[in-house]
């Protein structure tokens, strides 16, 4: 891509309130006092962080990676009520499960967030009938009130209308059933800006150190910078350990006999070029137990997921050969081959399920948060899932304000008193802002091509206008990052300005899809590269 020759003179002015320099950041996290620290910056931490600031806390929360920069981005991008766990009777769950995942799309995030229909084939031999599944989705459908619609059976031939790549071989029948989807990477960092909305200090690529205690007590962390090597220290009142699948490594620095209190469940997923349109995605059971997905999703295909224990360092996780040959495997049940062959494969990536310790298959493991409290008073929380994580946000501080001695609760708003459903950043119909973005002519020189508009529209809501303005101001930032992408330079100016990037992983992976879509090549790493370095 010769274009890129002249990315370097490209966003070398930050744009109007961006996020303060790492120095002052630094500066305010050492020399202020706070209520609370949280350690971990993936959607526990953050939902904690955004949910402890709205109450009127005194919040920090540093990250020693990206924000969402582990499991928090490697999950299979659902909002959903769970079906699988109407199999085991929680049926209570079930129906929360669901009213979250409508506040979400509705009132808090319509803009990061889309419905999804779903198909779950029925083949001659399977786990399951049509009767039990037919049943299966209409209960399901019930516990959401039948607000999507009912859940109800559809014929094999009707099925393939939607999902051409459907397997129709011994295929009996297809129960359907309304969920969503989201980019998981998208809705962490606009919590994030919510979280600093609503007053917290963040701060990504700060590893703990160690901690400070006070009389026995935790009261704040030693940190250093992971970019430059400054060391600083932050206190506060009472400390957070939100890390997942490093929780138990920072409960043993405050208490090294702390005993192991969780166990991991590795996740595997690959992406794929689509071989033609996907208008539903498909839940195939596998077992009883257990289905493997086929979504569609950023105009790919996800596949996935695996669930084995995992028991070697978080940071060592790799998709191998054998996850992808499972994926490939499990899908070739309802998924014809021609969309399976590995030359379609743009990307895989794998994320660490952090449930509580215990015997037992991980597959039929709970997906329930446990906060805890530690010898030295931290507290930790681990578990949960990306569809509830305003309702752990809750959780935790709750948790807060029923500490003995009530340390913080004189400070905080009671989370009744708080709106529950309060929007992120950004919040519009994505529709709306995609028509104002191509009616508007959105770039200079020549209309904004829809496929960039409704990019825009799905990843930053009424942000997208910002990052419009960009554009308008600097036509070179008008330009496509890569000719088979909708993203613009743009976006990475404002990923580095407004959204913490500070690495090329971060805009490539996290803030766009170039690096999922199998588009993250030395030329567009190298022109990313240079105007991340050209606010340093």
């Amino acid at each position: 891509m010769t274009t890129l020759q002249r990315v370097p003179a490209l966003g070398t002015h930050p744009t109007s309130g961006a996020n303060p320099e790492r120095a002052e950041t630094r500066e305010l996290l050492g020399h202020a006092s706070y209520d609370l620290l949280v350690i971990g910056g993936g959607i526990l931490g953050i939902t904690t962080a955004w949910h402890a600031a709205q109450s009127g806390l005194r919040v920090a929360m540093v990250e020693g990676g990206d924000f969402a920069g582990a499991t928090s981005s490697a999950s299979s991008k659902l909002l959903h009520g769970g079906l699988r766990y109407l199999q085991t009777g929680e049926v209570k769950l079930v129906a929360e499960n669901h009213a979250e995942r409508r506040a979400v799309s509705q009132d808090v995030a319509p803009h990061l967030s889309a419905p999804l229909t779903f198909y779950l084939p029925v083949y001659k031999g399977g786990p399951h009938g049509a009767a039990k599944l037919g049943a299966g989705v209409f209960a399901y459908s019930g516990l959401s009130a039948f607000r999507d619609g009912v859940g109800h059976l559809i014929s094999p031939s009707k099925a393939a209308r939607t999902v051409p790549e459907l397997r129709t071989d011994n295929l009996r029948a297809v129960a359907v059933y309304e969920d969503g989807q989201m980019n998981d990477a998208r809705m962490a960092v606009m919590t994030v800006r919510a979280a600093v909305d609503a007053g917290a200090t963040v701060l990504n690529y700060a590893d703990v150190t160690g901690l400070r205690f006070t009389g026995g007590r935790v009261t704040g962390a030693e940190l250093r910078d992971r970019l430059d090597g400054t060391e600083f220290g932050v206190d506060a009142r009472l400390v957070l350990n939100a890390t997942g699948p490093w929780v138990d490594h920072l409960r043993r620095m405050e208490d090294p006999g702390a005993a192991p209190s969780i166990r991991l469940s590795k996740g595997a997923h690959l992406v794929l070029k689509r071989t033609a349109p996907w208008r539903a995605a498909l839940a195939t059971p596998i077992d009883k137990f257990r289905i493997t997905f086929a979504l569609p999703w950023e105009d790919m295909l996800l596949l996935g997921t695996t669930d084995e224990t995992y028991e070697g360092d978080p940071a060592d996780l790799r998709v191998t050969e054998a996850d992808i040959s499972q994926i490939l495997d499990e899908a070739s049940i309802s998924v014809r081959d021609r969309q399976l062959t590995r030359d379609l494969i743009t990307y895989s990536f794998a994320g660490l399920r952090v449930l509580p310790g215990g015997p037992g298959d991980t597959a039929k493991a709970k997906r329930e948060t446990v906060v805890t409290e530690g010898r030295g008073g931290m507290l930790s929380v681990a578990g949960g899932k990306w569809t509830t994580f305003r309702h752990i946000g809750r959780t935790v501080m709750n948790k807060l304000a029923e500490l003995p001695g009530h340390p913080l609760s004189q400070d905080m708003e009671p989370m009744s008193d708080l709106p529950r459903k309060a929007p992120l950043p950004g919040f519009a119909s994505p529709d709306a802002v995609t028509h104002r973005l191509l009616a508007d002519g959105g770039l200079p020189g020549s209309q904004m091509a829809p496929d960039t508009a409704r990019h825009l529209a799905t990843h930053y809501g009424s942000l997208a206008f910002d990052i419009a303005r960009l554009a308008n101001e600097d036509p070179e930032l008008a330009r496509r990052i890569h000719p088979d992408a909708p993203e613009i330079w743009a976006q990475v100016v404002y990923a580095r300005d407004h959204e913490w990037a500070q690495e090329v992983d971060d805009v490539l992976r996290r803030r766009t899809t170039l690096t999922v879509r199998g588009l993250d090549t030395p030329e567009v790493r190298a022109g990313v590269e240079r105007l991340l370095k050209s606010r340093r």
